[in-house]
């Protein structure tokens, strides 16, 4: 079942290949620099290397937008999004794939009851104007620079046509790489929560995580989708918008990949924060978007007079159609398929003050006076949680989260299929070993079996100051949860 659902993912991936492989090839196809099968073959390639190496990061924020956590849920998700991406690709729009998974995300939170979080979306939406233009500037300097060079360097015309065709093609492969680590997240970041893929080692070189195996399978259907759909949407892009001479499509690539890259890269954002300096978020940015604004910032360069103002109209309307259609599309279609089809499209997630949660509530320094009038009371959802909270209590953002996060309720028992079906090689003999001792106990919270394994051994203890040694433990909890939820239950 996991495998019918997965294919709706898979379906956005080609609706995403035959869309947005254009932004990264689409001006050097367009120019008549490279041809279409030349561009489609190395696009392949290095979207699957970019996903797989580099797809972490964008999908941990997709994934704070809305746990979907039923595998119908998330396959009517995917589904919606790509419907939506299909259709404006089909006329021929460079649409934005972040904004419709975005959208079908909402439209599930929507229907499920489940809190969105704004933090997230904020994050998400301000990266569909601040792309945009940061293309416009990398490409208005990066233009600038070159002709700056090429009128200070005698070059004749057959060795710039052979730079430049090399050119197009390196920073058509790095944004294919960029595009890969960036908006795989947009194809199957709702299905890894509930992803049933173990760890797996190749000859002890490397592992595949379970996120990793989705993001291969994504990353294939993304390069089928440039392959069988994806020439009409580089026309566009390449000749649609702005005449384009090759040094100017060379330039727009790069800046489209530079966009990309600053958004996904962890080890950027890792070196920027140890420095004391703000990072740029890591979301799945719309890459049509900034290769559209790399194009515009060349277009302005040059005075603006070859810019066609109708279609760029046309384009930004399909951008704000694109997440309003998946919003609705992807609502209807789970009332549809949980109404009319029987199948659970969300599960529903309970919260409680129970007295182990107040007591957690209390020791993050927050005042529980006001839960007297919720205490013991049962929430069928997150939505009314946060009612029932707003309506007795005063808390900040933080404080919120504090609550709500200790109130949840999962229901997790550790039994003997749960410590026998551990075969994650990152997961140490002793953090085994720790599992195994609490067999046969339950937890109503989840952070209860946190803090039950940190008491086991000091090697599931949060340490701090260390975030990735940190994300790579809430990995490995977010792992034996799964396998608590399946077999636990």
């Amino acid at each position: 079942m996991f495998a019918f659902f997965l294919s709706s993912g898979l379906f956005l991936g080609w609706s995403l290949g035959a869309n947005d492989a254009a932004n990264v090839f689409g001006t050097a196809v367009g120019t008549r620099m490279i041809s279409f099968r030349k561009a489609a073959l190395y696009c392949g390639i290095f979207v699957i290397l970019g996903a797989v190496v580099s797809g972490a990061g964008a999908a941990k924020t997709l994934g704070e937008l809305g746990a979907v956590n039923a595998v119908a849920g998330a396959f009517v998700v995917a589904l919606a999004a790509g419907v939506t991406v299909y259709w404006l690709t089909k006329l021929g729009y460079p649409v934005s794939t972040t904004q419709a998974i975005v959208g079908a995300i909402i439209g599930w939170d929507l229907f499920a009851g489940a809190l969105i979080d704004f933090v997230a979306l904020e994050k998400v939406v301000l990266s569909w104007f601040v792309s945009p233009v940061l293309a416009a500037l990398f490409s208005a300097l990066l233009y600038k620079v070159v002709a700056y060079w090429m009128k200070h360097v005698k070059i004749n015309m057959f060795s710039l046509d052979a730079f430049t065709r090399a050119g197009l093609l390196v920073a058509g492969i790095a944004g294919a790489y960029a595009l890969g680590a960036n908006n795989i997240a947009n194809v199957v970041g709702i299905f890894v929560p509930i992803s049933p893929f173990s760890n797996i080692s190749f000859l002890g070189l490397f592992t595949l995580n379970g996120a990793q195996q989705l993001f291969f399978i994504g990353a294939i259907a993304i390069a089928v989708g440039t392959f069988t759909y994806g020439k009409k949407v580089m026309l566009t892009v390449g000749e649609g918008i702005a005449e384009m001479s090759p040094v100017a499509a060379l330039v727009a690539v790069l800046a489209n990949a530079l966009v990309l890259f600053l958004f996904a890269s962890q080890d950027l954002e890792g070196f920027l924060l140890s420095h004391g300096l703000p990072a740029f978020p890591l979301v799945p940015v719309s890459s049509s978007q900034a290769i559209v604004g790399s194009v515009i910032g060349i277009g302005l360069v040059k005075g603006g007079r070859g810019i066609r103002w109708r279609i760029l109209g046309e384009i930004t309307a399909a951008w704000v159609v694109t997440p309003l259609a998946a919003v609705v599309l992807s609502f209807i279609a789970l009332f549809f398929l949980q109404n009319v089809f029987q199948q659970k499209t969300f599960i529903p997630v309970e919260y409680r003050v129970t007295a182990a949660a107040e007591k957690r509530i209390q020791a993050a320094g927050i005042s529980v006076t006001g839960l007297v009038d919720v205490r013991g009371k049962t929430f069928p959802s997150a939505y009314q949680f946060k009612k029932a909270l707003d309506q007795h209590m005063t808390l900040t953002n933080r404080e919120k989260d504090l609550v709500m996060a200790a109130a949840e309720i999962v229901h997790l028992v550790i039994t003997n299929q749960v410590a026998n079906r551990i075969n994650d090689p990152t997961i140490t003999n002793e953090q085994k070993e720790a599992v195994n001792q609490l067999r046969g106990k339950s937890f109503t919270h989840g952070w209860e079996l946190e803090q039950a394994l940190a008491e086991q051994s000091q090697e599931w203890r949060m340490v701090p100051n260390h975030k990735e040694q940190n994300e790579e433990l809430k990995r490995k909890l977010d792992y034996v949860y799964r396998l608590t939820r399946s077999t636990g239950q």
